[in-house]
């Protein structure tokens, strides 16, 4: 039977690279959250730093989740991160031991743990990831134990200062990583908000406002969690491990900031990949259009081409090529000048693309696919045109494959459903509906009637932030990729129109 991974095991084992000195480091940061991508990304680069000497700090994670914190102690906090993927075409596997949790505490039964921990000096950094819905307002007091993370946030703020007695330099750096544009400014309101429900003094709120910073942060990196095969991992490695993570080689954690917060953030300085900057648009806006542009665009057509992932689009010739086209052709010229770094992440997304160890399921992304495409790709089409005064040749051709597979084959209870060769799958969007009848009423009429539809969705302001029919020969374009598609199956046209490029 294998050892657990522990403080004991490690430290009878210095290859693992972890020593007794890493056990006695303080506590600098509060963690709201256990969730693997806040283990992945925050958690391993404070480890990362540790290692090399720089931030000698630890974290104290707070579980809002229902359950005990038992699967945390009985390995003294201990966890590997396998990092498995591809990184500048080459494989990567690297295993490593995290240190940097100092305590895992649940929320209701130790919540004066909590509040006590913020009572050193040394601690200055909060951190969050409560998913989307953790950020809203919630009415309550927080004279015991809050349900919502605001709640609890104000009542960690509120201790802090009594604390401290509202003295200056006492406040914290705060950073949630929720997948909310804007997640720092957010927090900020919700928080005076619910302070002044619960009848705060002004002297608090002045506080709150100077002596902290509510940064608002984007995160990108895919941490899958444990995998499928950790019997054998574990068998390799000599240990067992029940928190054992896998990640993707990439990361990304851009924060909005200044030197203090710089300096607070301080294991920002062994990994370039964490970035602190006065403004982070222009990230934001490259993974919008690089990464979540080119999977809506590309999605719908490797999945009428028989494919089911991403990775065997990218194991597939054809949609390999067309990957690339988009993103390297089309989406990088457009948002060159304003992301100094799109064109070193673009090639980073497509090494992500070919990870053989993440299984991302097309019919997944292609939830919301209308929605997702006028969010993320109807800008890139109209300012493609407007910079080149020529189509984008590979997203006209994933425009029209989505619109074939928004095309409705049946309804049952409700719920719409499209068809790939013999099998049907659902369709997840909430404008199925409107799409549904353009295809009735175009369906059997002939080509004629395909280019009226495909005039008709272009132009409807329902869909789309700009009017696309009025982009000169898009709706030509669009249609006669559909009517291909639709004469000649999605795989045999795309092959053939491949051959005419």
């Amino acid at each position: 039977m294998l050892p657990i991974l522990n403080k004991a095991h490690v430290l009878k084992h210095p290859e693992l690279g972890v020593s007794e000195g890493y056990f006695n480091y303080p506590e600098k940061i509060l963690q709201f959250g256990t969730g693997v991508l806040l283990r992945g990304l925050v958690d391993y680069l404070v480890d990362k730093a540790n290692k090399k000497g720089v931030y000698e700090g630890r974290i104290v994670v707070v579980k809002s989740t229902g359950g005990d914190t038992k699967e945390f102690s009985q390995q003294d906090n201990l966890y590997t991160t396998n990092i498995r993927g591809v990184s500048q075409g080459e494989l990567v596997n690297d295993v490593l031991i995290n240190a940097s949790l100092s305590r895992v505490l649940q929320s209701n039964a130790d919540w004066r743990q909590i509040l006590d921990a913020v009572h050193q000096p040394a601690l200055q950094t909060i951190i969050s990831n409560t998913t989307e819905v953790g950020i809203q307002y919630v009415e309550e007091k927080i004279d015991g134990v809050p349900a919502s993370f605001p709640g609890k946030l104000l009542a960690v703020l509120w201790e802090r200062f009594n604390y401290f007695k509202g003295a200056s330099h006492t406040g914290f750096v705060i950073v949630p990583t929720e997948l909310v544009v804007n997640n720092g400014l957010l927090l900020k309101e919700i928080v005076l908000k619910l302070a002044k429900y619960n009848g705060l003094p002004q002297a608090f709120l002045q506080w709150v406002e100077s002596d902290n910073y509510f940064c608002s942060s984007l995160v990108d990196r895919i941490v899958p969690g444990k995998p499928k095969d950790l019997t054998a991992l574990e068998a390799k490695v000599g240990y067992s491990d029940g928190l054992w993570i896998d990640t993707e080689p990439y990361l990304l954690w851009a924060i909005e900031g200044d030197e203090r917060v710089r300096e607070i953030l301080g294991f920002h300085q062994t990994d370039a990949r964490m970035l602190i900057a006065p403004d982070i648009t222009p990230f934001r806006e490259q993974k919008l259009r690089i990464l979540n542009g080119s999977h809506t665009i590309s999605v719908p057509l490797g999945y009428l081409c028989g494919l089911n992932t991403v990775f065997e689009c990218m194991e597939n010739a054809y949609m390999r090529s067309f990957f690339r086209t988009v993103i390297i052709e089309e989406i990088l010229p457009t948002i060159r000048e304003i992301c100094p770094q799109a064109s070193e992440f673009a090639e980073d997304v497509l090494d992500r693309f070919a990870n053989p160890n993440i299984a991302h399921k097309l019919l997944s992304i292609t939830f919301q696919e209308s929605m997702k495409m006028n969010a993320r790709n109807v800008r890139t089409i109209t300012r493609f045109y407007e910079q080149q005064k020529t189509l984008p040749a590979s997203m006209c051709l994933g425009f029209a494959a989505m619109l074939l597979f928004l095309r409705p084959e049946k309804q049952e209870n409700g719920q719409y459903f499209g068809q790939r060769g013999t099998e049907y799958y659902a369709i997840t969007d909430d404008n199925i509906a409107i799409f549904a009848a353009y295809w009735a009423g175009a369906t059997g009429k002939g080509s004629e009637a395909i280019t009226e539809m495909v005039l008709a969705i272009s132009a409807d302001k329902r869909l789309w932030e700009s009017d696309l029919s009025q982009i000169p020969g898009f709706v030509e374009t669009v249609s006669a990729h559909l009517q291909g598609m639709l004469q000649e199956g999605v795989k045999v046209y795309a092959d053939s129109y491949s051959k005419v490029l």
